[in-house]
């Protein structure tokens, strides 16, 4: 059982308070009336403390690092059951997240219509999921006994950490999830 120290404990706090207040902020006043200034006092800490936190600005303020993600999608390719294809279980990862797992509580869907209505958000979570493209294309490559990914591998993982953001935006999030993955899997026949 990994424990964390005090310094930990206490860095985490701060950064949910801080993400806590940045959210809150910008579901009252939207995404651009917020300052960094406002979220800091809103956190109760000084400005230099919300930027050692989150150095990339304020837009970073409501996601994780993308650590987590990057380690769930790899986990996802390497652990499927046996007999089921790479993009089969890539599309039941994504199906259990966000927007995609069915009904999102009230707070959640605040989150999404932010996300999806805010460009600086959606850029930041699609900057997010292309940057686990290293990490899942060399699992990609080595269930498919490659040495390295190739071109081929490496565009199917970016077309697969592009879908939460075409996806996303649509109306009805999961519906487009499952045609995308469909054609995925189908390839394209229309031309």
């Amino acid at each position: 059982m990994e424990t964390t120290g005090l310094r930990e404990r206490k860095k985490a706090r701060t950064r949910q308070a801080l993400a806590d207040a940045a959210l809150k902020l910008f579901l009252q006043r939207g995404y651009d009336g917020v300052t960094v200034a406002q979220i800091a006092d809103a956190a109760e800490v000084s400005l230099a403390t919300l930027f050692k936190h989150v150095p990339d600005g304020k837009e970073a303020l409501i996601f994780d690092d993308g650590t987590e993600r990057r380690d769930a999608l790899v986990e996802a390719v390497r652990d499927r059951p046996d007999g089921t294809p790479v993009l089969e279980a890539l599309h039941a990862y994504m199906a259990g997240r966000g927007p995609f797992a069915g009904d999102l509580p009230a707070d959640l869907q605040g989150k999404r219509e932010l996300i999806v209505a805010t460009p600086a958000l959606r850029g930041y979570q699609r900057r997010l999921w292309v940057a686990s493209e290293d990490a899942l294309a060399a699992a990609i490559a080595a269930e498919a006994n490659q040495e390295a990914p190739g071109a081929a591998t490496r565009a199917l993982a970016r077309y697969v950490l592009e879908i939460p953001d075409i996806a996303g935006m649509d109306p009805n999030p999961r519906e487009s999830l499952d045609a995308i993955f469909d054609l995925l899997t189908s390839g394209w026949s229309a031309l």
